[in-house]
């Protein structure tokens, strides 16, 4: 068994033999940043100071084009070697939340966009509520024991109501399901709360959130977050799609601005033809950060979206200055299985 140090805190927990950094800090409650759990997001980017660690499950894809100089480690997927000493963020608020597995059903389903089902899930007894912090997220567990990760969409209601944006992916069991067959009254179990891609109230600095795709469930949760406590903050929010339909509560998300004390949206799409029709901004949204924001010194940035737009956001906006510990985000395309089959397969067929 080894020790992992957090050097700044000076904090410590052991791991046991084949266990990972991150499952480890999990056993010992204490918090570190994390999201796909995959090693694909790069949302546990530690910095390893001593020590060694081999990465026996799946192939660091997020430390790619990362430098050795920079002697960076994945949190989710590094085994120690040896005793560690490492330099982490901590989220601490999230620590005294407990993660449970609760019983839901299904009290509304709709249509946000042609591939999008959006669903109310609804405690079956108030003594069931799930306690989460916005922008974090749940798995829904399956009878074969696989699990299916969706950020929540809301923050906390009295109800214990939670939100979700399931996009329909083709060929996928679960969300084909979802698409097709799930109707209102139907049963599910879910586990969480889950993630670290939560609010920063720490801080008096303007925020920027980006979301591509379906990641602006866990956004929306935020900024909503931060419209109900009041805050005075400067907020600006952009939205990325492919297409104009993509941008599936577009007149919900400019209702923003008359809500909160000083709060911008754009939506931003990369279809050339449709952003003409429909007058939406054409680009890719972390371009049209940057274009609106070539100085991100003074920021803290939120974004949530596809790995792609994620790594992209990630190099560009420390290039602009925006210091790396004010960057946080949240990345899923998959579930960790689904993933961990696809590595696996690109790692046999390129021989790593």
């Amino acid at each position: 068994m080894h020790i992992v140090t957090i050097q700044s805190t000076g904090r410590h927990f052991p791991v046991a033999p084949g266990e990972t950094v991150l499952e480890a800090a999990q056993r010992a409650g204490i918090a570190l940043p994390y999201s796909c759990r995959a090693g694909v997001c790069g949302s546990c980017k530690a910095t390893l100071i001593e020590g060694h660690c081999d990465y026996p499950r799946n192939p660091p894809v997020a430390l790619s084009g990362t430098s050795p100089a920079q002697h960076a480690i994945l949190l989710c997927q590094a085994v120690p070697r040896s005793d560690l000493l490492i330099e982490a963020r901590e989220v601490t608020s999230v620590e005294d939340i407990a993660k449970r597995q609760v019983d839901v059903a299904v009290s509304r389903k709709w249509m946000l966009a042609p591939d999008v089902v959006g669903l109310h899930l609804q405690p079956v007894s108030a003594q069931a509520r799930l306690n989460w912090l916005p922008g974090q997220y749940l798995d829904v567990l399956l009878d074969d024991g696989r699990r299916r990760p969706f950020s929540i969409a809301n923050h906390p209601e009295a109800d214990g109501s939670i939100e979700l944006h399931v996009r329909h992916v083709a060929g996928g069991g679960f969300t084909s399901w979802v698409n097709d067959a799930l109707k209102v009254g139907d049963a599910m179990r879910i586990e969480g709360p889950l993630g670290t891609f939560v609010p920063r109230e720490d801080s008096e600095r303007p925020m920027i959130f980006m979301a591509g795709g379906t990641g602006f469930a866990p956004v929306k949760a935020i900024v909503e977050h931060f419209i109900a406590l009041g805050t005075r903050r400067p907020m600006r929010v952009y939205w990325g799609a492919r297409h104009a339909a993509d941008i599936y509560l577009r007149e919900q998300a400019e209702r923003w601005s008359g809500m909160a004390h000083d709060l911008s949206f754009q939506a931003v799409i990369s279809d050339a033809e449709q952003a003409l029709a429909s007058g939406i901004r054409m680009g890719f949204v972390h371009e049209a950060v940057l274009q609106d924001h070539p100085d991100l010194a003074r920021y803290d940035v939120y974004m949530s979206g596809p790995p792609a737009m994620i790594d992209a956001g990630r190099k560009l906006f420390i290039d602009a200055k925006l210091p790396e510990e004010r960057l946080y985000y949240d990345s899923f395309d998959y579930a960790p299985d689904v993933l961990a089959q696809i590595l696996g397969s690109r790692a046999g067929i390129v021989g790593l």
